[in-house]
């Protein structure tokens, strides 16, 4: 089958800045709670989850709407300040700007489905000039209407604002939870992008169709064409 529409999950994707993600989430954790957070735990219970999902792991428990946005905002403030900090070498993940290019200027539809919230969303545009490629009307954030990943939401919605079925689009993730939402929605073929020391874990992972270590490996002409 031929597909119609690429949906990229974001962070771990097309902006590598997992690292700083986690780095901050271990040191806001210790400061909010005491807890100690492993690698482990972040991977399994942060990448990809939405704020309120992950500050609910950290406390044990649900939270009132009104703390969650005091600590969400908080973090979040944090990682901006560090990004702007970064300078020239905060940009988009090596081959995504061709990768981008080319599927505009063959005319296939894309957009993006990130537990991000909409405040990093805006930062994404005006620091990486997002919008350059994508209606940023259909790029689908973290405004508290969906149930963050591994729920199918976000990937249904995403699909839907692209005016496609999930069946007719691919994937692009980098985390487990991203790529349950993927493969529970139904999504028609999920790629796995990461480090090769990974590969042998993500192809393991329950929908994943192909791996890939970088974006310059997508294959644009046997998906779409």
């Amino acid at each position: 089958m031929k597909y119609k529409g690429l949906i990229f999950d974001f962070n771990g994707v097309l902006l590598l800045d997992q690292e700083l993600h986690d780095e901050i989430w271990k040191k806001y954790a210790k400061k909010i709670s005491g807890k100690n957070v492993t690698d482990e735990e972040i991977e399994k219970k942060f990448h990809s989850r939405t704020n309120k999902g992950v500050l609910e792991y950290i406390f044990d428990k649900k939270l009132d709407p009104e703390d969650v946005e005091h600590y969400a905002s908080e973090k979040e403030s944090i990682y901006r300040d560090r990004a702007r900090d970064l300078g020239s070498t905060y940009h988009l993940a090596p081959g995504a700007s061709e990768l981008l290019d080319e599927l505009k200027q063959r005319g296939i539809f894309f957009t993006i489905a990130t537990s991000s919230p909409k405040v990093n969303v805006d930062f994404f545009n005006e620091r990486l000039h997002l919008d350059t490629w994508f209606d940023m009307s259909k790029v689908v954030g973290d405004d508290g209407r969906f149930p963050g990943k591994p729920a199918p939401d976000i990937y249904l919605h995403a699909a839907q604002l692209l005016a496609l079925r999930p069946e007719e689009c691919v994937v692009i993730e980098d985390a487990r939870s991203g790529i349950a939402a993927a493969h529970a929605a139904g999504i028609g073929h999920i790629i796995a992008i990461g480090p090769k020391e990974r590969h042998i874990e993500l192809r393991a992972i329950e929908g994943v169709d192909e791996v890939i270590e970088r974006l310059s490996e997508v294959d644009i002409t046997a998906l779409f064409e």
